[in-house]
């Protein structure tokens, strides 16, 4: 009985061994890739570094022997320090130019915005609304002329016809009174 039970246990242990490595087998085998990944770029690295190295053995070697073949060390760092100095020049100049530069950036943007403004004020384009408005006006005050002479003459008819109003109505008290006389001296030679 103890030999199943020792059985059944260590069918457990082997069934949770299973299982564990199903579960964390796919991070194991992640975890190997990332492992030899990491491995191969160190010795990547190692052979970069050593090549450096190497370019830095030469390097030195060679700046060795023209620091041995220079005679005169004094007027190479005089030279550096003078190389220094322009390269100070240099950088100072080239602030300002840049300093120049972003205010003739900024005079260039203003420039733009003034010309899109003038564009709006395009010279063919205003011409051409002058001579238009310059016929509407021509033809308004022919027009408004017409209406003037019209206007005159309309005024000059009816005085004329006002007068000739005047004259018949004075010509018709006449006839009138001329007729009420009659009236008057038929009845008082009837009476």
């Amino acid at each position: 009985m103890n030999d199943t039970l020792a059985l059944n246990k260590l069918e457990k242990l082997i069934e949770i061994e299973t299982q564990l490595r199903e579960e964390y087998q796919q991070q194991l085998d992640a975890k190997d890739a990332s492992i030899t990944q990491l491995s191969q770029d160190k010795t990547a690295l190692e052979g970069r570094v050593s090549e450096l190295e190497k370019t830095i053995a030469t390097q030195l070697t060679t700046i060795t022997e023209i620091s041995g073949k220079s005679q005169d060390v004094q007027a190479l760092e005089q030279r550096n320090r003078e190389l220094h100095n322009r390269s100070e020049n240099m950088k100072e100049e080239v602030a300002t130019v840049k300093s120049r530069l972003k205010t003739l950036q900024k005079d260039l943007a203003e420039e733009r915005t003034e010309l899109a403004e003038l564009k709006k004020y395009d010279p063919q384009r205003l011409r051409k609304n002058l001579d238009g408005a310059k016929r509407k006006l021509a033809d308004k005050t022919s027009a408004a002329d017409k209406l003037q002479k019209s206007l005159s003459e309309t005024r000059s008819e009816k005085a004329q016809l006002e007068q000739k109003v005047k004259d018949l109505e004075a010509q018709l008290e006449a006839v009138t009174a001329k007729q009420d006389d009659q009236t008057e001296e038929g009845e008082q030679a009837a009476a």
